[in-house]
């Protein structure tokens, strides 16, 4: 967040010529990709394959941004200031649209990004409390436990973020599942680490989950902006995957929902596999001790 800058952000442009122009000029800044018509260009934004789209205006001498400011301010902020910056070069006016606008009650874009958090460090704040009740609850009912509170939170969430509030406009079922699996993995992998690491897991888990995974979530400074370091971590952690969920079933008609599906149901369903295997292979084995030897009766023996 100290210093985003712009690494190859997709932008389709409709003109061969205007494509090559704005490639050498803006160089790695923007991934400049060509489009066959005005209308493959527009299904590429909304579907989320690109995040504007650059085009001549009618008569020509202006240009046409077309973004989605659903893709996050800071990454629609970032691409207009450079197709901005190359129409001044170019002495060219650029007019702007936004053909995938935020919902109503979300105008920063941000209703995902707090939604998850608080998933998150709700499923995060029971395990540790699993942690704790360990030695009163057999592994069965702490599974139970936490599988039934993933499902609530998730249901819950998603009800006050998308009908409740109006803020994320995804549909109900597919935003709880989504939530219920944030906070599955949330609270499996927390006591998953703590069952493997011991006092220092929930630590761990902390600086994994909450610090981690929520700063390089890509929701207040999208991942197009961040180091390549800080990107791969948004790729992998539960809180980025959700993020990337949740505004795909709000505004992209879920076409790239399949990739933070699979990491969320890896960390939820991988953790709890780890924490099986590590519980079952603490249980002391079956003694194979023999039998004690009855004593002699003092009155049976010779001497």
């Amino acid at each position: 967040m100290r210093d985003p800058q712009p690494h190859r952000i997709p932008v389709a442009v409709t003109n061969a010529k205007l494509a090559g122009q704005v490639q050498q000029a803006l160089g790695d800044s923007l991934d400049v990709r060509h489009a066959r018509s005005a209308a493959d260009a527009r299904d590429a934004l909304r579907h989320r394959d690109v995040v504007a789209v650059l085009e001549s205006g009618p008569h020509g001498k202006d240009l046409e941004l077309d973004v989605a400011s659903a893709n996050g301010l800071s990454t629609t902020t970032a691409v207009t200031k450079l197709a901005t910056a190359y129409a001044h070069g170019a002495d060219r006016h650029l007019g702007v649209s936004d053909i995938v606008p935020l919902a109503r009650y979300d105008a920063r874009g941000l209703a995902g990004f707090y939604v998850s958090f608080g998933v998150t460090l709700s499923g995060f704040a029971l395990a540790q409390n699993v942690v704790g009740l360990g030695g009163l609850l057999k592994l069965r009912h702490r599974f139970a436990l936490l599988a039934a509170f993933a499902a609530a939170s998730g249901l819950v969430a998603a009800a006050i973020a998308g009908p409740v509030l109006g803020a994320v406009p995804a549909p109900y079922l597919p935003l709880a599942f989504i939530l219920a699996l944030l906070a599955a993995a949330a609270a499996f992998t927390t006591k998953m680490l703590a069952t493997y690491v011991g006092p220092l897991g929930i630590p761990l888990a902390t600086l994994l989950l909450l610090t981690v995974g929520n700063s390089t979530s890509g929701a207040t400074i999208g991942t197009n902006l961040m180091p390549s370091g800080a990107r791969a971590l948004s790729e992998l952690l539960p809180p980025g995957a959700a993020v990337r969920a949740i505004a795909d079933l709000s505004y992209f008609r879920g076409s790239h929902v399949l990739a933070p599906l699979a990491t969320l149901v890896l960390w939820a369903a991988g953790s709890a596999v780890l924490l099986a295997f590590r519980t079952n292979a603490r249980k002391p084995a079956p003694s194979s001790a023999p039998s004690p030897v009855p004593p002699i009766p003092s009155g049976g023996a010779s001497s």
